[in-house]
């Protein structure tokens, strides 16, 4: 098992391992691996090594800028990097290269962040399986016959293979939780407006959020420590929080809509959780909660982006991607306004629950990754797939509250299984504090 984040980024402050060494290391497995997981789109190999050496006579100078520094992290491939093709994964953008970083980058680059290369996605941002993109399918690292799910794919598998120290994901109905759950790692949603999108290809500018993928609960708060924009609603210590103990929380258990349909081994491995998190709960409850499914600002949203692209050139989409768009073309602007008002009040709405209850606690994902062969032999079972591995994690998009997705388990053939904690809006450290405590208390991390 590699060291976390923190642990290495001691090593580094004390000069025991060597920016230069980690990116090399993380280089060479993504030569090693990526020809069969296909994570990544774009490798960045010569920059990264010059931002090592650059972070390595930093740190040797006594400039050291924090726990980032010198570590290698990787991208989406629809997030701006200025100089670099930023993709979208798709045949559109091949030869895109932004002028500009998108504020995230700024902001790892502040912190001393070494970027190895832009990770492969569904097809922008599309789907949740990652088996429609331009530059072909994502492979999941703890069994690459099944899929890594999406859209931040290439991100999960590549942390989960040990490509980097982390990852910077994208999520509008669950695409940085729902791959995180199939690959076994730990994926963090922030609050909507948390973490600046300004540079990020959009797919629904309501419901998209930005944040990070990586192998434990602390490596996840330590990247969102970097990338935040505490202005929001004030600062906050994401990295202390995880070391805390939580106080007896009132646990929320909403078990109509989440609970049903579940998978068997994902409903017993998840029950088991549940008991293990009662040991530091001064109440569990069933919740009963309306929940949100109509997608229609979404797919208003997402056309509206792609509409003069697709004018354009229609033939550069991936058919299921342009079919998906389509769907958006005939709504129109009441129905828009009406969608926006709607979610305003949902978002309000939201805050009762948490009058009654401290955290909400969900299965992540309601069935294991499913075979990559079976999607692809059976091509009509790919979207209701999607829409099924997104039910559980679609509504915090909607309701924009923190939300992340921890191991908790595998089944007998040896997939993961994550576990969903949701707070109130803001409370990044609420949640991170309880995934921590749950994570120490299992020994759930990343092996």
């Amino acid at each position: 098992m590699r060291y976390s984040i923190l642990e290495t980024s001691e090593l580094l402050r004390k000069g025991a391992v060597s920016p230069v060494e980690l990116t090399k290391d993380c280089l060479e497995r993504i030569e090693k691996l990526n020809p069969s997981l296909n994570a990544f789109i774009t490798i960045t190999a010569e920059t990264a090594i010059e931002e090592a050496r650059q972070a390595e006579s930093e740190i040797r100078g006594g400039n050291w800028r924090g726990p980032l520094h010198g570590i290698p992290l990787a991208l989406k491939d629809l997030i701006d990097t200025a100089g670099i093709r930023t993709t979208a994964a798709s045949a559109l953008f091949k030869d895109r290269i932004p002028a500009e970083d998108a504020e995230v980058v700024l902001r790892l680059k502040h912190a001393g962040a070494v970027i190895v290369g832009k990770q492969n996605l569904h097809e922008f941002a599309y789907g949740g399986s990652s088996l429609v993109s331009y530059y072909g399918d994502m492979k999941n690292a703890r069994n690459p016959e099944h899929i890594t799910g999406g859209s931040s794919g290439g991100s999960a598998t590549a942390v989960a293979a040990e490509m980097c120290y982390g990852a910077i994901g994208t999520d509008t109905a669950g695409s940085i939780r729902e791959p995180a759950a199939l690959c076994g790692v730990v994926g963090l949603k922030p609050t909507y407006g948390r973490v600046s999108t300004r540079g990020v290809i959009p797919l629904s500018i309501s419901l998209d959020h930005v944040g990070p993928i990586a192998g434990s609960v602390a490596d996840c708060a330590v990247i969102l420590q970097a990338i935040a924009d505490d202005s929001t609603n004030g600062t906050e210590n994401y990295i202390e929080s995880v070391k805390q103990i939580p106080g007896p929380l009132r646990i929320g258990v909403p078990s109509t809509f989440f609970y049903e349909s579940l998978d068997p081994e994902v409903c017993s491995t998840v029950e088991k959780a549940v008991e293990v998190l009662k040991t530091i709960a001064s109440e569990m409850r069933d919740v009963e909660m309306s929940v949100p499914t109509d997608r229609t600002l979404q797919k208003a949203e997402s056309n509206a982006y792609h509409a003069e692209f697709v004018k354009r050139s229609p033939e550069l989409y991936q058919p299921e991607t342009l079919r998906r768009i389509r769907k958006g073309e005939d709504i129109d602007a009441a129905e828009i306004v009406h969608a926006r008002r709607e979610l305003e009040q949902t978002r309000r709405g939201i805050r009762e629950i948490f009058e009654r209850v401290d955290v909400l606690v969900t299965p992540t994902i309601p069935i294991p990754a499913p075979r990559i062969a079976e999607l692809k032999e059976n091509p009509d079972l790919l979207r209701p797939r999607e829409l099924a591995l997104l039910r559980n994690t679609r509504p915090f998009n909607v309701w924009g509250i923190p939300a992340i997705s921890i191991p908790c388990g595998i089944t007998r053939a040896g997939l993961p299984i994550g576990l969903q904690i949701a707070g109130p809006h803001w409370r990044e450290d609420l949640v991170l504090m309880l995934a921590g405590w749950y994570e120490q208390a299992t020994g759930e991390v990343r092996s």
